[in-house]
């Protein structure tokens, strides 16, 4: 399956996102847009390295647009199509009004990926579990596990990284990491590149046939978080389960459940010519709004009234940030609550609606603020001073 990314710069205007665009059109790769976050990266351990010449490629969230839902595709070790590639991660990042797929990529260097923390190796940046020399490649026993009695290619280099408890699985938007590409990423981006090979193809889709990896059944903890080979799925004894889910999945209710897509798509691929919608009836939960707007306060031509205006906004932007961050707290205590129940999943609909109405009336309510804002400001036009000349 393949998609044009032609029309993904849409989604944002951006510096960023143009540059995410462009980073996928340079590998010729297809993107997807969500308009609700992946699960948290869940915890897992990493299978023995099976040999030499195979690189680790973590886990992530796919998307799969017939159920309407994200799907785990457990991290394996790969053999490096080409001597001196390295592997770049796939990541989801906010795009303005969606999330984006980027599918990773093989290429001599290790490109942007979004800033997330897969470890082993993968801390945010670049890779630290090994290197290529003199045509072989030498693993880091400190952050991969590496059986020496068969790989004997290796050295100790441990790493130091204050965010290896950050289980956040996209960058940008509501919580996402906020790490940008480097002028060297950039670069990166544009040089020569190999898709995923044809073992990581069968791996993902092996992945999307097993119902267990979807979000909605193992709520952010899959059964197969890794494996020792691509596509070993089945082969329990070299399948690793994840140890803990990153973090309590709640899926928006209205995303559509498998065979039964909701009404509208919450998916867009990046040819289709109708933009995702930022419709607040598909924000069931505070944390999955949008980022706020926060336009730029009117120029009146008088200072006074200008910087008068700027206190009144920025007041109220504070105000809505807390009223926003504390109806987020307590839904996320709610389902904590919830979880604790016995009969939690006759009461789950009920939740969710009451959410959904919350979040609706939360986002009508700022944005009526700031309209009320705005008309506050436009009689002050007429007092601002006449340039002189005119008076």
């Amino acid at each position: 399956m393949s998609f044009s990314v032609s029309s993904v710069v849409r989604y944002s205007l951006s510096s960023a996102a143009v540059f995410l665009a462009l980073a996928a059109a340079s590998v010729g790769q297809f993107a997807v847009s969500v308009t609700f976050a992946p699960p948290a990266l869940p915890v897992y351990d990493q299978p023995v390295c099976p040999g030499d010449g195979y690189i680790w490629t973590p886990g992530y969230w796919a998307w799969d647009d017939d159920d309407g839902d994200y799907y785990w595709v457990p991290g394996t070790w790969v053999e490096a199509p080409e001597v001196g590639y390295l592997w770049t991660p796939a990541w989801w990042g906010w795009g303005g009004e969606a999330f984006i797929f980027h599918e990773g990529y093989w290429g001599p260097q290790v490109g942007f990926y979004g800033g997330i923390y897969y470890g082993f190796g993968y801390f945010g940046e670049g890779y630290e579990g090994g290197r290529w020399e003199s045509g072989r490649f030498f693993y880091n026993r400190a952050v991969n596990n590496v059986n020496v009695t068969i790989v004997h290619n290796v050295y100790e280099n441990r790493v130091v990284n204050e965010n290896r408890v950050n289980r956040v699985s996209y960058n940008g938007g509501n919580g996402g990491i906020s790490a940008r590409p480097s002028p060297q990423q950039e670069a990166v981006a544009r040089e020569r590149h190999l898709p995923p090979v044809a073992a990581q193809s069968q791996h993902i889709q092996a992945a999307r046939s097993n119902r267990e990896l979807r979000a909605s059944v193992n709520q952010g903890r899959p059964p197969i978080a890794a494996t020792a080979r691509p596509g070993a799925l089945n082969d329990r004894a070299a399948a690793v389960p994840a140890r803990e889910a990153g973090a309590p999945y709640h899926p928006p209710a209205n995303r559509g459940r498998a065979g039964q897509p909701s009404g509208e798509s919450a998916s867009r691929s990046a040819n289709n010519d109708s933009r995702p919608s930022n419709n607040s009836n598909n924000n069931v939960h505070v944390r999955d709004l949008p980022p706020a707007q926060r336009p730029a306060p009117p120029s009146t031509g008088n200072p006074k009234l200008d910087q008068k205006y700027q206190k009144q906004q920025q007041k109220m932007y504070t105000q809505q940030d807390r009223e926003r961050q504390k109806l987020q707290q307590q839904q996320e205590q709610d389902h904590q609550r919830l979880a604790q129940q016995r009969d939690a999943q006759a009461k789950t609909q009920q939740l969710e609606q009451r959410h959904q109405q919350q979040t609706q009336q939360l986002q009508q309510r700022h944005t009526t603020q700031q309209q009320q804002m705005q008309q506050r400001q436009q009689p002050h036009q007429s007092e601002a001073r006449p340039p002189k000349g005119k008076q």
